[in-house]
């Protein structure tokens, strides 16, 4: 991770950020600076804004107030200093596209022009996507034909292409098996180490991810922390967030958070506990 410089401003900047619709506020006077190469792990229940910080960085949903920029810019829309890794959905059989051709949806969005030109650059920015994360096997086999694994591996390529400065991740573990997590989590962690990309992380899960965070960004019915696992990860601290007794414990090196409600669940789910052993568990979707 490094610092900015007059010549390279912060990855992510929100200063006084505040976000409502109508009387509900899911964060008021957010102050985050993220460093190119910083990994951020966003966490909290649903609906407490995970989502909608992304969207306000791809500028797809504006703030009520505060201000966001992006590499000493403010936010937009088709911003090619950002790649987008979406939630894991399962592509179907019959979708006719190649891996190459879902890769290659990175370059389009951005458009970098037509003409042969073009499309040889095209081919140059795919291949080294797909090589950046192994995928070149099944460059050419029908998506819907891939696993779970493979599609996701496609989809980082594909926010990669653009050779981004900051990687904007929307619960990329989901649906995974505990193998294809630390996967995908390395290859986004090799990513911002390779090439100094900043990574904001939306993530019920934190432990498959753990050992990579620089700090912890965590959203509660309107409040929020931001620190280092350590500081943020504490009893104490989720304790006065969710306003009522919360406990972290620490086993066999992985959190698991036990508290009440839907909210504090997949937090400690891989860490080797079945349902109704003290950690609550829910679907994962956050509406917000």
């Amino acid at each position: 991770m490094n610092s900015s410089t007059p010549d390279r401003p912060h990855a992510v900047e929100l200063r006084s950020a505040r976000l409502a619709f109508g009387d509900r506020v899911l964060w008021d006077d957010l102050d985050l600076t993220v460093e190119p190469g910083e990994f951020i792990a966003v966490l909290g229940p649903n609906g407490a804004g995970k989502t909608s910080l992304l969207k306000v960085l791809l500028g797809q949903l504006p703030l009520s107030s505060g201000t966001a920029t992006i590499a000493g810019s403010p936010v937009r829309t088709g911003n090619s200093h950002l790649g987008y890794v979406p939630q894991q959905k399962t592509l179907d059989d019959g979708i006719p596209l190649r891996g190459r051709d879902l890769v290659g949806l990175g370059v389009d969005g951005h458009r970098w022009g037509t003409g042969i030109r073009f499309w040889k650059q095209r081919k140059v920015a795919v291949d080294a996507a797909l090589e950046q994360v192994g995928a070149q096997a099944y460059a050419g086999a029908p998506v819907g034909t891939l696993s779970g694994g493979e599609q996701q591996r496609l989809r980082i390529a594909q926010a990669l292409v653009g050779d981004p400065h900051v990687l904007l991740c929307d619960e990329p573990l989901l649906s995974l098996d505990l193998a294809n997590q630390h996967l995908v989590s390395s290859l986004i962690d090799r990513r911002r180490r390779d090439h100094d990309t900043a990574v904001l992380f939306v993530t019920h899960e934190i432990n498959p991810i753990l050992p990579l965070v620089d700090r912890v960004l965590y959203l509660v019915d309107g409040q929020f922390r931001i620190g280092t696992p350590s500081e943020v990860m504490t009893s104490k601290v989720l304790s006065e967030l969710y306003r009522t007794d919360v406990e972290v414990l620490e086993m066999r090196g992985r959190l698991v958070v036990v508290g009440t409600g839907d909210a504090i669940d997949a937090l400690g789910s891989a860490g080797g506990l079945r349902p109704g052993e003290g950690v609550h568990h829910h679907d994962h979707k956050d509406d917000l």
